[in-house]
């Protein structure tokens, strides 16, 4: 038996975009995405002998086949042709769920990276991604981690400049979001703002944070704060305390802020943590 470890970064939106409903019934995306530190870690016992199992920290995860790590083993085996003998996943959760932050993605993502690892790197990184967006939309990105441009449903990714030095206060309420519910009140919505892609890029190829502070857009984030005005008490805190941009991640329902060092995050955080037991500090990764 062997013992696999890896890391399962979280995910930000630093842009979001909906470009319509495909006739496979998902939507077409456009974002800009970036890993952070935020991290679960994953273990993974390769050989037991035994039938899967999947074990986890906290008790609201599903540990069978409906869990994304336990489905992103199942589709790598598959790939490769091979069968483990045996496999125990184990995962410390510490990214939120229901978040925006991709952490089921992020776990599958790190099984991937860590079982081609072990068999010798047969598949390449890019492969990899591509039999993630099997699994789940975020799972690509979640494999390559980084800054990107992600379109499609998630499957086809553009490596981006690296974001310049900055960290990140994220916070996320105690209310969660239903993401089949949102894109079906967006389809029926007027898209007022949305994010120009474009010049995100460009700020990131000038490493200018003012730029990309500037261009944040998430076109979920007013139809989500439309009914949960807490999201406006927590902007407003992150305002008043030295971020230069800040906005809702994904679909939900955590917030995140950008700030220019450590001293202005750990304010904010001691400011909303009377609150928000579910604050962060993080560093792009």
């Amino acid at each position: 038996m062997t013992t696999l470890y890896e890391g399962a970064y979280a995910k930000l939106n630093l842009t979001l975009d909906v470009l319509g409903k495909r006739e496979d019934g998902y939507h077409d995306l456009q974002s800009v995405m970036q890993t952070i530190s935020i991290r679960d870690d994953i273990e993974i016992d390769v050989g037991t002998g035994t039938p899967w199992t999947l074990k986890c920290t906290r008790e609201d995860i599903p540990t069978d086949e409906r869990n994304l790590a336990w489905k992103a083993a199942k589709v790598y085996f598959d790939a490769i042709g091979k069968d483990p003998d045996g496999l125990e996943i184990r995962i410390t959760k510490r990214i939120p769920s229901e978040a925006g932050l991709g952490g089921g993605s992020a776990d599958a993502a790190a099984v991937l990276r860590a079982l081609n690892r072990h068999y010798g790197n047969p598949l390449s990184i890019l492969a990899l991604a591509e039999l993630g967006a099997q699994v789940g939309s975020d799972v690509p990105f979640c494999t390559v981690c980084g800054t990107a441009m992600v379109e499609g449903r998630g499957e086809r990714l553009k490596k981006l400049p690296d974001l310049p030095d900055c960290v990140f206060v994220i916070c996320k309420p105690d209310f969660s979001c239903s993401t089949a519910e949102l894109y079906k009140k967006l389809d029926e919505t007027t898209i007022a703002k949305r994010p120009d892609n474009r010049a995100m890029e460009s700020a990131l190829l000038a490493g200018d944070l003012g730029k990309v502070a500037e261009n944040l857009c998430n076109v979920f984030d007013p139809v989500v704060t439309e009914d949960h005005l807490e999201l406006n008490y927590i902007k407003s805190i992150f305002n008043s305390y030295g971020a230069v941009g800040y906005q809702m991640t994904g679909s939900g329902s955590a917030v995140f802020a950008i700030v220019p060092d450590f001293e202005f995050a750990a304010v904010i955080c001691n400011m909303l943590r009377e609150n928000y037991p579910n604050v962060f500090i993080a560093k792009a990764v």
